[in-house]
């Protein structure tokens, strides 16, 4: 069993994820970490206290992290239509949840647990990495003492409809870049793999028929993400971005992967956040980045849904 971190901004995809994540015997969550991203932080903090009380998993800490970047300023964007005003596809007549975060910041959370398990923790990552950031400015040692590092962002390789840099890294992309180059085993879940891991209607039909708490839950927060999904893919379907991060976690075999060199771009004016990647190793440096190039899907989601349906 593989002890996992989660650093989250949740978001239904990411709370998602953490329903899988309690789910599978392969991991043990140690602490969720929470950061701005799909909302503001203190929303992000309470809907990570929410997911654990629907899973009926409050002995998991949670720690409340960064409100903006490590620089710029920080605006909502588009993420209150993706997600809802509250992240949770504004299901405000859910209860607030009866506990409370740790008083312990995040980025202090990530350095005493790292540090207090050498080599035995992986960090997994899907919103934006200031908290690694600034838990590599506080403790630079955790880099050779974490087991590893996964995160849903980036891009690879860019067509006509792509943007030139992913959410997360786009929202702050100087933290991206010290947790690029931080030297830890650092692996990349990124765009181009991620949107091809969707939930259809009928996905959707077996969580309703499954009729346990979480099956619910998941069932009043997705109308909304879901309805954003079918409008900008133009397809019956929702994308499951973070749940394909931790499934790298779970099960590696599910994606093809290659060593490769990644930088991010943090000074253009138009391309801030874009996930530079050498594929055709002209820069002659070391690749630094486990990147996921492909994704088995159909397996990937047969046992996302045995999972949440249990």
């Amino acid at each position: 069993m593989r002890r996992i971190l989660i650093d989250t901004d949740p978001g239904i995809d990411d709370s998602m994820m953490i329903q899988l994540a309690l789910k599978s015997p392969e991991v043990q969550i140690e602490a969720l970490t929470t950061v701005f991203g799909n909302s503001f932080v203190n929303l992000t903090t309470r809907n990570a206290l929410i997911n654990l009380e629907e899973a009926e998993r409050t002995d998991i800490p949670v720690a409340c992290g960064a409100s903006k970047p490590l620089i710029r300023p920080y605006a909502l964007g588009n993420a209150g239509q993706v997600h809802g005003r509250d992240g949770l596809g504004n299901c405000r007549y859910l209860p607030d949840p009866k506990h409370q975060a740790l008083a312990t910041p995040a980025a202090m959370l990530i350095v005493e647990r790292v540090m207090l398990s050498p080599g035995d923790l992986t960090l997994l990552a899907t919103g934006p990495l200031t908290n690694l950031a600034l838990a590599l400015s506080l403790e630079p040692l955790i880099a050779q003492q974490v087991r590893d590092v996964v995160i849903m962002g980036g891009i690879i390789e860019r067509d006509l409809n792509s943007p030139i840099a992913e959410t997360n890294i786009r929202n702050d992309p100087e933290a991206a870049r010290i947790v690029f180059h931080a030297g830890w085993p650092l692996t990349m879940v990124p765009l181009d793999v991620t949107l091809k891991t969707e939930m259809g209607l009928p996905h959707l039909e077996r969580i309703k028929e499954a009729n346990t708490r979480v099956a619910k839950f998941l069932g009043k927060i997705t109308p909304v993400y879901f309805e954003w999904c079918r409008k900008r893919y133009n397809r019956e379907a929702m994308k499951i971005h973070d749940s394909a991060a931790l499934a790298y976690i779970l099960d590696s075999s599910l994606f093809q992967t290659r060593e490769l060199t990644v930088d991010i771009e943090v000074h253009g004016e138009l391309t801030s956040g874009q996930t530079v990647v050498d594929l055709q190793g002209n820069s002659g440096k070391r690749p630094n980045v486990t990147v996921c190039q492909d994704v088995d899907s159909e397996r990937l989601l047969e046992m996302h849904l045995e999972r949440i349906t249990s």
